[in-house]
Parts: structure tokens; sequence; C-alpha cells
């Protein structure tokens, strides 16, 4: 069989690591997320009105912009990141970090990578308290960042 006749296989979602670079006291148990998302990207369209032109308007690229990266977990009771989030929230001091996602094989290598570059904390938020349900406390995550960089 020929190289580029090997079958494809898809990559799967649910195999996945977050890195954080710059932020001080961040364990393995912090690291370890059940949800990733916000990775999308688009750029803004700006419509130019041409004088004496009634037939169409001229549309123009406009800066990128980008969606925050949310990522949730079972709730820890003692988390570096949640220090640094802390930190943002209770005193205002932002010390921006990057955070690495990588997509990984069945081999934990990585297929594709995206980095979020001067990232800080926006918001933080934990499930519901249900007395009804026996389910795992899950906390929710939200950075911002300047912008990404995918990598392969």
């Amino acid at each position: 069989m020929a190289e580029n006749d090997r079958p494809y296989s898809m990559p799967r979602s649910f195999h996945f690591k977050v890195e954080f670079q710059g932020v001080p006291g961040v364990t393995s148990n912090d690291v370890k997320f059940q949800d990733v998302s916000g990775l999308n990207s688009e750029i803004g369209v700006e419509e130019v009105k041409s004088g004496g032109e009634n037939r169409f308007t001229h549309r123009l690229p406009t800066r990128a912009r980008y969606q925050n990266l949310v990522l949730k977990r079972g709730m820890l009771t003692d988390s570096g990141l949640i220090r640094w989030f802390t930190d943002a929230v209770e005193n205002f001091s932002f010390s921006p970090a990057t955070i690495n996602v990588k997509l990984l094989d069945k081999d934990h290598q990585p297929l594709q990578s995206w980095s979020f570059i001067k990232a800080w904390p926006v918001k933080w938020s934990i499930s519901e308290f249900k007395a009804t349900e026996n389910a795992v406390v899950v906390e929710t995550i939200e950075l911002a960042y300047q912008y990404f960089r995918r990598g392969g």
C-alpha cells in the first residue's frame, strides 16, 4: 500500500492537553480539563459604499476577532490556576500567560497545537448545587487573550 493510500484516521477530540506558561504554582492536577472551547477566530468585514454605485458595496477585511478560551473541569479546592485568577479579581493584578492546547494522537504525541498569547482570566463560575443529583461540581474558567497561533 502506498503512503498516500493509507486509511486516514480523523483526530479524536477527547485526547488533549492544556499547558500554562507563566502561571505560578500550577500543578499536574491544574491542567486536567474535561472540556476546552473557544478555539475560534474570524476576520471582520467593513462595507464601504461607493459614490454613484448602487449595485453593491465594497466589502473589505478588518481586524481578526477571537472568542474567549473556555476551560471546564471538576472543581479543585487547592489550585495554582485559581490563585492566579483570584489575584486578578481581588487585587486587579494581571499577569498574562501563554496557554497551549494540544490535540494528541493515540501515542500521546501532539497532532495539532494552539498557543493563546497574553491570556488573562475574565470569568470563573461553578455548576449549580442540587441536592437531588449526585453530580461532580464543575468549574468553568474563561480566559481572554490577544491572539492565538496555530502550530503543527
